[in-house]
């Protein structure tokens, strides 16, 4: 009888990795589910009938080497096409609340939650995860205080995302007496904010 063909499970495991899979792992995994040995010999086999089947045009991914791994990668004549989505993706309108909380922490960090908490006035928990989720803000470290909490700040997503070079190209809280002047390049979604009123009034309001 002739035997099964490793090559869809083998697919699915790389799709199913958050990044580039080794021939180890994936020999491992199918040994482990089948409770049968597979040589390498066959799976590198398996490995180059499933690169070559994906360099045909109607497929739009392929499947590459990567750090001694293998991963489905989008072909370079889509790239364009996958930048103009990750653009929109990532500039996804933020809510009021989430805006305050960054603008808290991109003027004041590092800064840890209760802090943030304290200047808005309201519970931040629900708009700092949103920030941490969008990787627009990152961990920093721990306070020396007590309880020795978290400290928050801006990542490297936060300046490409308003089109900064360093933190000293943000604007200083005078130049918020102009509704013209804004963070960077504004996303094509309005994502306004007075945090110059945030961070004199020390008050906020939750969504």
């Amino acid at each position: 009888m002739e035997s099964k063909s490793n090559i869809p499970a083998i697919e699915s495991l790389i799709f199913a990795a958050p990044q580039a899979i080794q021939k180890e792992e994936i020999k491992y995994c199918l040994e482990n589910s089948q409770g049968l040995s597979i040589s390498m010999e066959d799976i590198l086999a398996d490995l180059e009938t499933i690169k070559t089947r994906y360099q045909a045009p109607e497929f739009g991914i392929e499947l590459k080497e990567v750090g001694g791994g293998y991963q489905f990668l989008s072909k370079p004549d889509y790239f364009s096409l996958i930048a103009d989505y990750i653009k929109i993706n990532a500039r996804k309108k933020l809510s009021r609340a989430a805006m305050e909380s960054l603008a808290i922490i991109a003027y004041k960090q590092p800064i840890s939650k209760s802090e943030v908490e304290q200047i808005r006035g309201v519970n931040s928990d629900h708009s700092i995860q949103k920030l941490l989720d969008k990787e627009l803000i990152e961990i920093k470290g721990r306070s020396e205080g007590p309880g020795k909490p978290i400290l928050l700040g801006t990542s490297d997503r936060f300046m490409e995302y308003f089109g900064l070079r360093n933190l000293s190209d943000l604007p200083k809280l005078k130049d918020f007496a102009s509704p013209d002047q804004e963070i960077g390049e504004a996303p094509p979604i309005e994502e306004t904010i007075e945090i110059r009123q945030v961070l004199e009034s020390q008050t906020g309001e939750d969504e």
